[in-house]
């Protein structure tokens, strides 16, 4: 299965904002596009980015026309920025066809939640079927198989489990699986991941399956 990287198109016209986006969103294993105005960004649009993060103040046409262009082409999912924290406005932009809306100045790591959320989201409405072995998981019913024996997930350990199905072979190191799956921002008890990492073995192996989930010591977790 190819680990192919999410593609962020930033639509912005403050370099300052781009630049540290462009570095964060590096650093969490994303793709990259950068446009400054409104007809640059709908000419990157064509290169069939992941998400689109789109300030709604731009020196041509605002991001509410570059919102309505985009989507007569593309169901993209786009996060729309804005200073303006007013409900017209933000009514305005989610019916010109944004998917979520953030004001200025906001958190990172909030940013970081609802991009994972949109692209969650967006995987989930392409109906796509997760392989490895004799496990499939369905992303959009959330359900999971292994063999013939059909079992529910909870929330995160539907994240897990297909953060591990898109990364097949791949030792996921304690941080990476922290950060994707709870954020920067978790405080809660060191060991939450070892606790859902036994919940998922335990359905991944009810019916007596070997076992696919392996602990690599002092690292992380493999699925193998």
């Amino acid at each position: 299965m190819a680990d192919l990287k999410p593609r962020i198109l930033i639509v912005d016209d403050d370099e300052k904002i781009t630049s540290l986006l462009r570095r964060i969103l590096l650093y969490e294993g994303y793709e990259v596009l950068i446009a400054g105005d409104g007809y640059t960004a709908l000419a990157l649009a064509t290169n069939q980015p992941d998400l689109i993060i789109l300030d709604l103040m731009l020196p041509d046409l605002d991001g509410i026309e570059v919102c309505k262009r985009i989507r007569q082409q593309s169901d993209v999912p786009i996060l729309m920025l804005t200073a303006r924290d007013e409900t017209a406005d933000r009514v305005l932009g989610l019916d010109s066809g944004a998917d979520d809306y953030l004001v200025k100045p906001f958190a990172l790591e909030e940013l970081l939640a609802r991009i994972r959320a949109l692209l969650r989201r967006h995987r989930a409405s392409e109906k796509e079927i997760l392989r490895y072995a004799d496990l499939t998981l369905n992303t959009a019913t959330r359900e999971a198989q292994r063999g013939n024996r059909v079992f529910q997930l909870t929330a995160k350990e539907y994240e897990l489990l297909e953060l591990f199905l898109r990364h097949p072979r791949q030792v996921l190191t304690r941080e990476e699986l922290m950060t994707k799956i709870w954020g920067y921002d978790y405080s809660g008890e060191s060991n939450v991941l070892d606790v859902y990492i036994g919940y998922l073995r335990s359905k991944l192996e009810a019916g007596g399956e070997p076992r696919l989930i392996h602990t690599v010591r002092g690292v992380g977790y493999v699925l193998k």
